[in-house]
């Protein structure tokens, strides 16, 4: 929604819109790992999701306290070279982006914060792997950042989404004060994650095309 609001003039929105979009509170950011590294230095039993907490007493959403760490080559072996593993570790929406803001990406500073934040992931990963795993023999070792979720994910401020939470308040609809404007996404009901944003494109869909068009189209494809 933030960006959405930046791409329409000013004069076409109403204020009260724009207050809305510019009060609604942001989850924070990620931290991302990725690795490549030889199948022989983990255990053969590895399993493709792993979680780890370091404090059950700070919660699930606690400033790097979880760690998802994902293994997909375990079971689809052609996502890989032969012999070969990839990896995905992230901290699940819970990285302050205030951490990041105004570092140049090129700088001393940002690749120093960059290894700072990722140890956490590296040790989940080392927690999950086994004793056979070293860092130090990864083909491949790529770190994103808050900065990185901006840039290529084009995400406002690095965020997860918008923070709404359920019982205190409801994601808005599809239709905004502008006309022919719909919008769908996570930050429209019913929120976020890829089947959430899935359902907002089916809701628009079904605002613009009638039921009679509907039911044409489902005989088109044989449904």
């Amino acid at each position: 929604m933030w960006d959405t609001l930046g791409l329409v003039p000013p004069d076409a929105v109403p204020r009260s819109y724009q207050d809305q979009v510019k009060a609604t509170p942001q989850c924070d950011s990620f931290m991302h790992l990725h690795l490549g590294f030889d199948a022989e230095c983990v255990k053969e039993d590895l399993g493709i999701h792993h979680i780890v907490v370091n404090d059950w007493d700070k919660g699930v959403d606690g400033e790097q306290n979880v760690v998802l760490i994902s293994v997909p080559s375990v079971l689809s072996e052609g996502l890989a070279p032969p012999g070969k593993h990839i990896l995905h570790a992230y901290t699940p929406g819970t990285e302050p982006f205030g951490l990041w803001d105004g570092l140049d990406r090129k700088s001393a500073a940002y690749r120093s914060l960059k290894e700072e934040r990722s140890e956490v992931m590296w040790k989940a990963v080392e927690l999950a792997l086994g004793p056979k795993f070293s860092r130090e023999k990864c083909d491949v070792k790529l770190v994103g950042t808050p900065l990185t979720h901006k840039r290529f994910l084009r995400r406002n401020r690095g965020t997860y989404g918008p923070a709404i939470k359920a019982g205190e308040a409801t994601f808005p609809g599809q239709a905004t004060p502008v006309p022919q404007l719909f919008c769908c996404g996570d930050s429209t009901f019913p929120g976020i994650g890829v089947p959430a944003v899935a359902a907002s494109g089916a809701i628009v869909a079904n605002t613009l095309v009638s039921v009679a068009q509907h039911s044409e189209l489902l005989d088109a494809v044989g449904i």
